[in-house]
């Protein structure tokens, strides 16, 4: 079972727990390079890790836009617990805290190996494939109200 902690805390143990995990992913396994991963928005975003026992094993971080609109990014999931589905428990997570805010529209961007896992989980493709750190992306939605 996973534990959540949200921060906005860029001294937190949270967010570093965050960090260590969207390195170890994106940097790391999907070669993104770090002045793209670590960006502007570090300090404008919520930050979400989720814990299994004491040890960080999931991420995701939020940023609030305008109109209950919400921008879901940098979901991560460490490889050595991904057969636990812990991506869905993280994205029902994000849905809950989202929904608690007043939000009303999750918005993401989908890596396209990753679109069956997020419309698992409710997102359509709302917009044409781009390439992002090298990767082929599509925006994907979802309503929450």
């Amino acid at each position: 079972m996973l534990h959540f902690e949200w921060t906005q805390d860029l001294q937190s143990k949270t967010y570093r727990d965050a960090l260590a995990i969207r390195k170890e992913v994106f940097v790391e396994e999907q070669q993104v390079p770090v002045s793209i991963e670590i960006d502007n928005l570090e300090d404008k975003t919520l930050h979400l890790v989720g814990y299994e026992e004491a040890i960080p094993v999931a991420t995701a971080r939020i940023y609030p836009m305008e109109n209950g609109k919400h921008k879901v990014q940098r979901v991560a999931i460490r490889k050595a617990v991904r057969e636990k589905k812990y991506g869905s428990i993280l994205m029902q997570e994000i849905e809950r805290h989202v929904r608690e805010l007043g939000g009303k529209r999750l918005f993401l961007g989908a890596q396209n190996h990753a679109i069956g896992f997020y419309e698992k989980a409710g997102y359509s493709i709302c917009g044409e494939e781009y390439e992002e750190a090298g990767i082929q992306h599509h925006d994907m939605d979802k309503m929450i109200e």
